[in-house]
């Protein structure tokens, strides 16, 4: 076999490529999903002017009903699976604002506000009359009281592992939960169930009211 010599100029920019691309795995595993200047890999279900780029960050603004904005990867799929896994989100809000993080969901909508209808969503919340706080395990494992200042930069970390749901917020464990075989829901919410598939992750932009900006969106995957 003929051998070709190895050009190290070549080498540092394929280096480089890699790591700049947003679908780049870090040598710890972790997949930064948002690539800090466009929405390559990123698709809103409806109403997509929700959703831009603003000063390095994802900046979520409904223009109307619900929009919520799907990984979707090389975009050769409606969305992107991931079932076992540990997901960091650094965000901060505006002051009265609602958002969340959507797990293991999909592109069904439920109502004419155009809620996700399946998996579970973890609660972004500066709002004083949204009674569920952030680091909610919505509608599941509510929380009445906030652990951090929403209008500054925080950390959500979220672990999945088979049927046991972990919330952290800078770095305080807000839910500890598992989801009991063959659980039943409120007929309201009876898709907020893990998918023995795997599902999306989806941001939430919630109201024309509400203002929520996201610097990074990282995954490492525990399959």
């Amino acid at each position: 076999m003929k051998k070709y010599p190895t050009c190290p100029a070549l080498l540092l920019v394929l280096g480089f490529t890699l790591l700049l691309s947003p679908i780049a795995r870090a040598a710890d595993g972790w997949r930064e999903l948002f690539n800090g200047k466009d929405l390559t890999g990123w698709k809103a279900n409806a109403y997509p002017d929700s959703w831009s780029v603003v000063d390095g960050t994802i900046r979520a603004h409904a223009t109307k009903e619900s929009s919520h904005l799907f990984f979707i990867g090389d975009g050769q799929t409606d969305f992107v699976r991931f079932k076992n896994f540990e997901l960091e989100v650094i965000a901060r809000g505006a002051p009265e604002a609602n958002s969340g993080v959507f797990i293991h969901t999909d592109l069904a909508a439920n109502g004419p506000a155009l809620r996700l209808a399946n998996g579970y969503e973890i609660q972004l919340n500066s709002t004083a009359k949204e009674k569920r706080k952030t680091g909610s395990l919505y509608a599941v494992v509510d929380l009445d009281k906030s652990p951090v200042d929403e209008t500054k930069w925080f950390t959500t970390k979220i672990t999945v592992k088979d049927r046991h749901i972990v919330i952290q917020i800078n770095g305080q464990t807000t839910v500890d939960y598992t989801e009991p075989e063959n659980v039943v829901r409120p007929p309201e919410r009876k898709g907020r169930k893990l998918n023995p598939l795997g599902g999306a992750i989806a941001l939430q932009g919630h109201d024309p009211s509400s203002v929520f900006y996201f610097k990074s969106v990282r995954i490492r995957s525990l399959d």
